[in-house]
């Protein structure tokens, strides 16, 4: 595989072709992922939700709140988002999970959240925006972090992951923030 970081990342809507791949990663109950995605949830009832997240998606059309996440050409994984609050309110959490290992730690990450940063900006009334993920997921945090977000609530040894506590984490970034950074970097 060439270096991550050569390849392009696109944040596209799902196609009926990637639904076996999606379905494949979503339902391997050894996949590697689920160690770092909320692995505080029971098995039992993870398999459940996401069994039905797979039904669903072969049902419903995309939904402008979930992309994949396509490196070079391949699936290797989707982010989503939802708003907090009322309608309205410009708080917005966001999500993103890769799949495959082999697209770890190379940048990819850190490009597609910065993506669907901007495209969260450009298509909702945003003023917040926040990630939302455990202290035992490092990578998660590093990624935020390099993008601007910052620490701004943290509940202490909240989940327990194979019998050693960790903290629930939250990070915010304001859209002024953001139109910030962007400024300086052009």
């Amino acid at each position: 595989m060439p270096d991550l970081r050569d390849l392009p990342v696109v944040l596209r809507d799902r196609q009926p072709a990637d639904l076996p791949t999606l379905a494949r990663w979503l339902t391997d109950e050894e996949a590697e992922w689920r160690q770092w995605d909320a692995p505080y949830t029971p098995a039992a009832q993870a398999n459940k939700l996401l069994s039905g997240y797979v039904r669903s998606m072969r049902l419903l059309p995309p939904d402008a709140d979930e992309q994949v996440i396509d490196v070079g050409g391949v699936v290797v994984g989707m982010v989503n988002r939802s708003e907090k609050g009322h309608s309205g309110s410009g708080w917005w959490d966001l999500g993103i999970l890769i799949y495959d290992p082999a697209y770890w730690s190379g940048g990819v990450g850190t490009r597609a959240l910065s993506l669907w940063v901007q495209d969260t900006l450009d298509w909702t009334d945003a003023h917040t925006l926040t990630v939302t993920t455990w202290s035992g997921n490092e990578r998660m945090i590093r990624a935020a972090r390099r993008l601007g977000f910052a620490e701004c609530s943290r509940v202490r040894e909240a989940w327990d992951v194979g019998g050693v506590r960790y903290d629930s984490v939250r990070l915010d970034l304001l859209r002024r923030e953001w139109l910030q950074r962007e400024q300086k970097e052009h």
